[in-house]
């Protein structure tokens, strides 16, 4: 959704309208409003938002309060951008949440599915629809909840290909694509592509692939070299392209648990670099620059894991 306008609900309630309150907050919360300051509320300007409000409004002034709408293009010292990216961080919070909860369901589901795991399932991923329905601008989180219910719904199954080796020598000089924000697992298998498969490699970002369409996708949804069964995509690289070095495998590990945070190898090494990545994108470096000081990090690591 793009938008350069917005509409504000500025409300007061009595102090004794508790229960009130607590129900207003409830509705904004599922409406994907943006508190700016307490009583003030944000949504993009949209013919469904503003009857959303209008209907609030209405709500607040039978309970006795005061509510007023209000129409703006400019807030102060905030750019469409910074109100974008408040709006992003909300959902990035809501879809951390679905991220912690889905990845301990699958831990406790590694060995065999519970008879519970697939109305778990299913609740997850009508709570992600609801999440949609509500993120405005596409956070880019939104992505590895769609990766983490691909790879449930495919836990303790085989998918098709994923066992066929690949020549390296076909892989050499392409443009390789993959989403935006890198973090440890696309940035360790950005490295593990220029280091072991094509030397001569080009790195792009793109939310999707119909913007580069002759790149090799990695780390996204539905490409062929992703997430498969419990492997996270830096071990499907090694094992597509049957890439054997010790180094590597231990690292494998390390970044499997970072990503998938299910434990299964019992490192922590590469945490702290998760951390990192994180970090560098709030800093606002460039995903080729997060790509250039994670290849430095990986460099260093496999030097001190390969012997």
């Amino acid at each position: 959704m793009e938008s350069d306008k917005w509409i504000l609900l500025l409300y007061e309630l009595p102090t004794k309208k508790s229960s009130e309150r607590v129900n207003l907050w409830r509705r904004l919360k599922k409406f994907g409003a943006l508190s700016l300051k307490t009583s003030a509320y944000l949504l993009p300007d949209t013919p469904t938002h503003f009857e959303r409000f209008q209907w609030l409004a209405q709500q607040i002034r039978d309970g006795g309060g005061e509510a007023t709408l209000i129409r703006v293009s400019e807030i102060e010292n905030l750019s469409t951008e910074a109100v974008t990216a408040l709006f992003n961080e909300a959902r990035a919070a809501d879809y951390q949440e679905m991220i912690s909860s889905l990845t301990e369901l699958l831990k406790q589901n590694r060995e065999r599915k519970s008879e519970t795991f697939q109305p778990s399932l299913d609740r997850f991923r009508a709570r992600f629809s609801e999440l949609r329905e509500i993120d405005f601008f596409d956070s880019p989180r939104a992505h590895d909840v769609e990766m983490l219910l691909q790879r449930a719904a495919s836990r303790h199954t085989r998918t098709k290909g994923s066992d066929r080796r690949l020549s390296r020598k076909d892989y050499s000089g392409k443009t390789w694509l993959t989403r935006p924000r890198p973090e440890i697992d696309r940035v360790g298998s950005a490295w593990l592509i220029e280091k072991f498969v094509d030397a001569k490699a080009t790195f792009v970002f793109a939310a999707s692939s119909s913007k580069y369409p002759k790149a090799i996708p990695f780390d996204m949804l539905d490409v062929e070299f992703t997430h498969h069964g419990e492997d996270c995509t830096f071990e499907t690289l090694l094992e597509r392209f049957a890439i054997e070095d010790k180094g590597a495998r231990i690292m494998a590990e390390m970044i499997h648990d970072a990503d998938l945070e299910d434990d299964k190898f019992h490192r922590q090494e590469c945490v702290g670099l998760q951390r990192l990545f994180m970090g560098w994108a709030r800093l606002g470096l460039t995903d080729a620059e997060i790509l250039d000081k994670g290849f430095a990090c990986f460099d260093a690591l496999h030097a001190s894991v390969r012997k």
